[in-house]
């Protein structure tokens, strides 16, 4: 019997190159992946040397693997589903997190149907989280990486049974230390390449910067206020500012202030103090239930996260019309619109969405 041929969405960089090497050696036909995703337009997207350049290491990591390699142009996909209702977001007064929607209609959407054509059942990418299917319930989990300080299952809340059901995660088992060291094992030429630590269509820009390009109204100057409405201050735009900053406000006076809110509407920055930053709970709509299938109406004890770098904390989640909310018993430090809320139950993904607002 052949054996199993998997897809590997290779980056270029050492996790995603390391995944598909384990998957050699546990003895699966492995096909590796690349994404082409740079803007059509040059505004402010990744140069063409970044990518070339991930691109080039792909196919030597391929190569030495001893792997075909397929370059899939996925741009016109990565705009439609990532870079607009990125900047769309943005121009609301929100701050959206792109690799929520990248991993859910790219990687195990449109990635995964052109894996499929080429024979494989399954995608694999270097994310740090595990997946497995729960005998009792039958449906599939995601829980979070071994590597506590590099687990990306929040990102990957948005994947609907389906996809789980093909997805596979083969560094979720390690540590970030591991994987390097592996790499330098197998002699990878990318063993000690960088990791990035910017969005992939945002390349040596400040968001702001970025999306003046795209979405010029996002940058237009306007008021800065208090709670009560009104002005202390002017802004740059609302792109530059984020629930829960505190630098760069140009506000005068002693007090220390910080973005608790946006305004679209009327282009305003809305400034308060700490206890303006507190809230004893969120509304989430975009619910994707993933361990649990549903929410019973008196709601679960779980642990939410309310930024990817947040530590989860105790919540009461219980539906609402067609959302979720959730109770904190402790308040919570800059609830912000446009953000993931991933709840867990233990080490698996309950449910996650988008957050809605503060309450």
């Amino acid at each position: 019997m052949a054996p199993e041929r998997v897809a590997v969405a290779m980056s270029g960089g050492v996790d995603s190159s390391v995944a598909a090497a384990l998957l050699l050696t546990q003895g699966y036909d492995v096909v590796g992946l690349t994404m082409l995703v740079s803007p059509p337009e040059a505004n402010g997207g990744v140069s063409d040397a970044s990518q070339a350049g991930a691109v080039a290491d792909a196919r030597r990591v391929a190569s030495l693997l001893g792997i075909r390699h397929h370059l899939v142009d996925l741009r016109q996909d990565f705009q439609r589903a990532v870079i607009g209702p990125f900047c769309e977001e943005y121009a609301r007064g929100r701050t959206p997190n792109p690799c929520v929607l990248c991993n859910s209609y790219i990687k195990f959407g449109t990635l995964l149907q052109r894996a499929r054509r080429l024979g494989a059942s399954r995608l694999a990418t270097g994310h740090y989280a595990r997946v497995g299917r729960d005998e009792m319930t039958g449906r599939w989990v995601l829980r979070r990486g071994v590597d506590t300080a590099k687990d990306q299952s929040y990102t990957l809340f948005g994947l609907r049974q389906e996809q789980l059901a093909r997805a596979l995660f083969p560094l979720g088992e390690m540590r970030k230390a591991e994987t390097r060291a592996e790499a330098v094992r197998l002699g990878l030429p990318v063993s000690q390449r960088p990791e990035s630590q910017q969005i992939c269509f945002v390349s040596g820009r400040s968001y702001g910067d970025w999306l003046s390009r795209w979405r010029p109204e996002a940058a237009r100057p306007g008021p800065i206020v208090d709670p009560s409405g009104r002005q202390i201050g002017r802004h740059r735009g609302i792109a530059f500012y984020t629930v829960g900053q505190r630098h760069g406000l140009r506000v005068a006076g002693g007090k220390v202030l910080y973005v608790v809110g946006m305004d679209a509407s009327r282009n305003q920055v809305v400034v308060g103090g700490e206890a303006e930053l507190l809230a004893r709970g969120l509304v989430m709509r975009e619910v994707n239930y993933v361990g649990l299938a549903d929410l019973s109406a008196g709601g679960r004890k779980l642990r939410a996260k309310i930024r990817s770098a947040a530590r989860p904390a105790a919540c009461l989640a219980r539906p609402e019309g067609d959302g979720v909310v959730l109770q904190f018993p402790r308040r919570q430090r800059a609830v912000t619109p446009g953000q993931a809320a991933v709840c867990y139950d233990g080490e698996a993904v309950a449910l996650g969405g988008i957050i809605e607002s503060a309450r």
